[in-house]
């Protein structure tokens, strides 16, 4: 296992030297002052390269290089922005940048509806509850199709919810799921939010997947040549919501862009969080079945209390996804590729040892740092009890 890690830039409440000191090999990082379809100065991506190596790590994985809007509808200036895209990816692999991990996602990128749940020791973590969503789309985004997309049940768990909140609540809610992905400043509004999806009401699950395919055989050429590999990160979370289509929620939906895009350079980013939001996905079989086409992984875990309800876990390695059972796949796969691959944890506590920092949300050091030391330890415990058998 390559250990890797999210880095936000300069302007990173972690520096590249406290990540050093974690024990990282390999930084994961992206040019996040660019918007979707900037073409990226060499200068920069150089600068980045630089500035990680002179830290004493890699910069080998990108994420992101966002996709436009225009590409995953395939209107506008799709043609031109994909041509971006591939320059952008021969000037990260100039540099040894060969592993991307992006998102097809159409609008909003990620969702939960508690940035700062608080646990019963103190420290803060991200949840998710599929009523306040159904409350969000109700009341804020007061979005035509909700009495179709969700049941009577849930429409009326969520007015009931909805009126029992008070103020604090109904804000804490709206506020994360108009939230940015991390590393940007692009939160959105409701009104913004509304129009962004309008553009999406004529497109269909089976369009967006068409979509996604025709970009990666687009690009395959470049991925070939420049060696690099395409890591899909998987929908987040694994189900439909604010009525958009989801193209990579499971298994099946794998399988079907690995028909689709024959090079061994498309895979996935093995996201254990975002596909064990679904409990029906089992990510041990899902390594297994697709073993050659993991490029990259985020490893972490959930707990879940309730359909549709769940919040990350008090430990990587405990929760909904048999971590220890995936990193011996992870073990064996790369014996079989001769090579680690890089492995970051994801979506750490907030501990009492972050406090002042300005960290993005999921993104401290302390519970970073407790993930990927649990994470170590269970690879050469793994490792130890492989070659003992010998």
């Amino acid at each position: 296992m390559k250990a890797g890690w999210r880095w936000f830039g300069p302007g990173d409440a972690i520096s590249l030297r406290e990540i050093r000191q974690a024990g990282v090999t390999d930084v994961v990082t992206s040019l996040y002052s660019h918007r979707p379809g900037d073409l990226w100065p060499v200068t920069e991506i150089k600068a980045c390269a630089d500035a990680v190596r002179k830290a004493g790590m890699m910069w080998s994985v990108v994420e992101s290089v966002p996709v436009h809007e225009d590409i995953k509808k395939r209107t506008g200036n799709f043609r031109r922005y994909v041509e971006i895209y591939k320059r952008n990816l021969r000037a990260l692999a100039k540099h040894g940048v060969k592993t991307v991990c992006y998102n097809f996602m159409p609008v909003h990128d990620w969702a939960r509806t508690d940035l700062h749940k608080v646990l019963p020791d103190g420290s803060v973590t991200l949840a998710y509850d599929a009523n306040e969503v159904c409350a969000f789309e109700m009341f804020v985004l007061q979005r035509k199709g909700v009495e179709t997309d969700y049941d009577a049940a849930m429409r009326r768990r969520a007015t009931r919810l909805w009126k029992k909140a008070n103020a604090a609540d109904r804000k804490r809610i709206t506020t994360a799921l108009l939230q940015g992905l991390p590393g940007t400043t692009d939160d959105a509004t409701p009104d913004g939010l509304r129009r962004e999806l309008a553009e999406y009401a004529d497109i269909s699950g089976a369009t967006l997947k068409r979509n996604l395919y025709e970009f990666l055989n687009e690009i395959t050429p470049v991925l070939e040549s420049e060696g690099i590999d395409m890591a899909i990160h998987p929908d987040d979370p694994p189900f439909p919501i604010f009525g958009l289509p989801r193209i990579l929620s499971s298994a099946a939906d794998i399988r079907a862009m690995v028909r689709a895009c024959p090079s061994k350079r498309v895979g996935v980013t093995l996201c254990t969080g975002s596909l064990g939001a679904n409990p029906q996905n089992d990510c041990v079989k899902i390594f297994r079945e697709f073993h050659d086409r993991i490029h990259f992984c985020h490893f972490r875990n959930l707990i879940h209390t309730a359909p549709g309800i769940f919040r990350e876990s008090d430990s990587h390695l405990v929760g909904n996804t048999d971590i220890p059972a995936l990193m011996c796949e992870l073990v064996k796969e790369e014996k079989r590729r001769g090579e680690g691959i890089v492995v970051r944890p994801d979506h750490g506590r907030m501990l009492d040892i972050d406090k002042g920092r300005t960290c993005y949300y999921g993104y401290s050091y302390g519970g970073r740092l407790i993930g990927l030391s649990e994470l170590r330890g269970l690879e050469a415990g793994i490792r130890f009890s492989i070659s003992s058998r010998r």
